[in-house]
C-alpha cells in the first residue's frame, strides 16, 4: 500500500473533474504518507507556501468567503496556461507560475493568493488525488461546511466528496513538512 501511494503521489499528469453523490464533508486521515518528491525542494524556496502552522483549523464559511473562494478559484484558472513539466522538458517542479503551470503550481498560487487575503495556512492543504490512474494536485480549504477543493480543472468549488478524484494524502495540520494518507 505504502508503494502504490507514493507512486500515486509522484505522478504529475492532471485529470477531469466530475461531480458525484457524497455526504462525508471532512476528509479522514489515517496516518503518515510520502511527500511529492517535489515537494522538499519547493519548501526549501518557498517555506511560508509549505507552512500549516498556526490554530485555525477550519474557516468559518461566511457567502464572503466561499465568494472569495470561488474568485480567487477562477481568477488563477483564467490567467494562468495549463503546461506540465514534462512536455517543457523538466523534471516535476513545484513553484509559484506567472505564466504557465501544472495542477500543482496552480494548487500552489492559489494558496498563496488566499494566504494574501488573510486565510490561515493551517486551513489551506496541498492534496493529490488520482482518477483513472492519472496523478492531480488540488488545494484543499478546510471549512466549517466541510473541506473543499480548488482545482484548475473546475471552475466550481466543490465539497471534496463531490469529486470523482481518488484521494491519496494531503500536507499535515499538525506538522509541517510531514503529509497525512487520507482514508477515502
Amino acid at each position: 500500500m505504502a508503494a502504490l501511494i507514493a507512486a500515486a503521489l509522484a505522478m504529475a499528469g492532471c485529470s477531469e473533474t466530475m461531480q458525484t453523490s457524497g455526504s462525508a464533508a471532512m476528509m479522514v486521515t489515517k496516518g503518515y504518507a510520502f511527500a511529492p518528491p517535489a515537494f522538499r525542494p519547493f519548501c526549501a524556496r518557498q517555506p511560508r507556501l509549505c507552512s500549516t502552522g498556526g490554530q485555525v483549523k477550519q474557516v468559518k464559511l461566511t457567502p464572503a468567503r466561499r465568494a472569495e473562494l470561488q474568485a480567487v478559484n477562477s481568477s488563477v484558472n483564467a490567467r494562468i496556461k495549463e503546461r506540465s513539466d514534462p512536455s517543457a522538458g523538466s523534471a516535476d517542479d513545484w513553484r509559484i507560475p506567472t505564466k504557465e503551470g501544472d495542477c500543482e503550481d496552480f494548487a500552489i498560487l492559489k494558496k498563496s493568493e488566499l494566504m494574501k487575503r488573510g486565510w490561515p495556512a493551517s486551513a489551506l492543504l496541498l492534496t493529490v488525488v488520482t482518477l483513472g490512474g492519472q496523478g492531480h494536485t488540488v488545494l484543499t480549504v478546510r471549512t466549517d461546511k466541510g473541506d473543499l477543493i480548488l482545482d484548475n480543472r473546475s471552475g466550481a468549488v466543490r465539497n471534496w466528496s463531490q469529486t470523482s478524484y481518488h484521494y491519496f494524502a494531503r500536507q499535515s495540520q499538525s506538522e509541517n513538512g510531514k503529509w497525512t494518507q487520507i482514508d477515502s
